[in-house]
């Protein structure tokens, strides 16, 4: 090779080198932060917080010598005795054992014993009672009881009843009732639209056995009378019209037993009380 053909490489290698130095260098220039600008520090400044304040607690009462308060026992005023209207009711009402008159003697008698305060004297009383066609009372036993004040309050007060209606019936009319002399007893109030169904069959022991006859199983619930249309229609007109009382008292009565109002409770006791 030439002399000439090895200057000029030389000559190409020696151009292209300081090519690249001055693109390097370029670079560089162009990637130097700029020194001029400043940014002002950031500062971090810690604060304690504050200390938790804890506060004492209250002084109980009793600790100061002052002894608590007891709320106000509780109590239940003495129910209205029945009116006129309702003896006049209750001594035309043939059903299901003079279901009104019934009624209406529980009241009475509870409307004369005072007022019910929460206590020992609260409690329940149930009587066996038999009283005459006339209205007078011909027997009184006391079945079982929660509270003897309860029972003698009641006894006291039966003993000055004023004078009642006829039977309904104009026979002697036999039936139990269970005084209720405590502040939280509910409206006894029944209901009389299903006093003209059949009544529930009560249960029977298939298996009871007297001891003398032959053993069998009796499943057969006994007969019941069907009434005819025309008994069912003068049945039907001795039905007093439904009231608020009385829907809230059964309603008070299911809750009391299941826990609920809802769909079905109206079935639960079609007899009433």
């Amino acid at each position: 090779m030439s002399l000439a053909k090895h200057s000029t490489l030389l000559a190409v290698l020696l151009s292209m080198a300081l090519h690249a130095l001055g693109v390097l260098w370029l670079s560089q220039l162009a990637f130097k932060p700029n020194r001029s600008i400043t940014e002002p520090p950031v500062v971090v400044k810690l604060v304690a917080p504050p200390p938790t304040q804890t506060l004492a607690p209250a002084p109980h009462p009793a600790r100061i010598g002052v002894p608590a308060a007891k709320p106000p026992p509780a109590m239940q005023e003495a129910p209205s005795a029945p009116s006129a209207e309702d003896w006049a009711f209750a001594g035309r009402y043939t059903l299901k054992n003079s279901k009104g008159y019934r009624h209406n003697w529980g009241r009475q008698v509870r409307s004369m014993m005072g007022t019910a305060l929460e206590g020992p004297d609260q409690g329940m009383v149930r009587f066996r009672i038999e009283i005459a066609p006339n209205g007078t009372l011909v027997r009184l036993d006391t079945l079982w009881r929660t509270s003897a004040v309860a029972e003698q309050k009641a006894r006291d007060a039966i003993a000055n009843l004023p004078p009642l209606p006829p039977t309904p019936t104009g026979k002697p009319l036999v039936f139990e009732k269970t005084i209720v002399f405590s502040p939280f007893a509910s409206d006894d109030t029944p209901l009389y639209r299903h006093d003209c169904d059949p009544d529930v069959p009560a249960f029977r022991n298939p298996f009871v056995w007297d001891g003398q006859s032959d053993r069998m199983r009796d499943d057969d619930p006994p007969p019941q009378r069907v009434m005819s249309a025309q008994e069912l229609e003068d049945c039907r007109r001795q039905l007093p019209p439904e009231t608020v009382q009385s829907e809230s008292a059964r309603d008070q009565r299911v809750w009391d037993r299941w826990g609920t109002t809802q769909t079905g409770g109206d079935q639960l006791s079609p007899r009433g009380r």
